[in-house]
């Protein structure tokens, strides 16, 4: 998460995708699965009847654990953002009920198909983010 390459804040997406009001943000380089509370600049902008149900920012998951042979490289300390992590290989599996709901699972193959995490995202109206 940050707004473009450190102390210029050149070439950042994050006010891009926060000004055209964009859901959902996949990223796959890492080789692990990993769900961020909604955030705008290191901004937890949770919904207000629940994390993502009308959230104020984009949703980041990141979703690149489908196999590589290279070993993970352990997380981090979680930031305040990070909802869920994990390092089983696996996927992720999307269902775009309808122009308002999303439902998203990550399935680990390292436990033999479990569903590791899940969520809703419900947006009412699409468009801006409030800051914009």
């Amino acid at each position: 998460i940050r707004i473009g390459l450190p102390f210029i804040q050149e070439y950042g997406l994050e006010a891009l995708f926060a000004q055209y009001g964009v859901d959902v943000e996949f990223w796959a380089h890492e080789h692990s699965y990993e769900r961020l509370w909604p955030v705008y600049n290191e901004t937890i902008r949770n919904g207000t009847e629940g994390a993502y149900i009308d959230p104020d920012a984009p949703v980041h998951i990141v979703t690149g654990s489908a196999g590589c042979g290279e070993r993970h490289d352990p997380f981090g300390v979680p930031r305040p953002w990070t909802a869920f992590q994990n390092n089983d290989y696996g996927y992720t599996r999307m269902n775009v009920y309808n122009t308002t709901h999303l439902y998203l699972e990550q399935v680990s193959d390292d436990q033999h198909g479990k569903v590791v995490d899940s969520m809703w995202l419900i947006k009412s109206k699409h468009g801006p983010y409030s800051y914009f």
